[in-house]
């Protein structure tokens, strides 16, 4: 099965890519065959899911299915960047920023639900990956958190494709 019929099974929707207007700046960069993402947040459409401090202002859950909405919104621009995420290869690493008080320590369960939606679609062995999970006291336009990713993706007749 592809990850495109994956994710119509998993009745995933994924987004295009979103850039805010006035900022410079790639959704995606890449370089040979490795894709980055910049920074995402849980947007959908023009709004965001939740704003404030997980475990704070946000619930556990709501944190977890923020980092759900977020990890969607990164394979967005990565199906924007390529037309298909049937060019990705594996996914290399997951860097998540969850904004939060210095004591909350739920970091590493927050970001579950992101790993759980690449590894439902791409797999263990291709969707498995490294993983940050960083607390910060403040993020942009007090999002709860913000997820970057790291993608091998196939190259096109011997070239990447930029």
């Amino acid at each position: 099965m592809s990850y495109e019929e994956k994710l119509n099974q998993l009745k995933i929707n994924l987004p295009t890519a979103f850039t805010p207007k006035g900022v410079s700046l790639l959704s995606v960069k890449q370089a040979g065959n490795i894709l980055y993402t910049s920074g995402h947040d849980c947007r959908v459409g023009d709004e965001l899911l939740y704003q404030g401090k997980v475990g704070t202002d946000l619930t556990i859950e709501e944190g977890r299915e923020a980092a759900k909405q977020t990890v969607i919104n990164c394979l967005g621009s990565i199906k924007s960047h390529l037309g298909s995420l049937n060019h990705v290869v594996q996914i290399i690493k997951m860097t998540g920023y969850i904004n939060c008080q210095s004591d909350f320590d739920q970091l590493p369960h927050i970001l579950d639900s992101a790993s759980d939606v690449l590894i439902s679609i791409f797999g263990v062995e291709r969707g498995g990956h490294a993983r940050s999970a960083i607390g910060v006291e403040s993020l942009p336009y007090r999002i709860p958190l913000e997820i970057e990713l790291v993608v091998e993706v196939k190259a096109r007749g011997g070239k990447s494709f930029n």
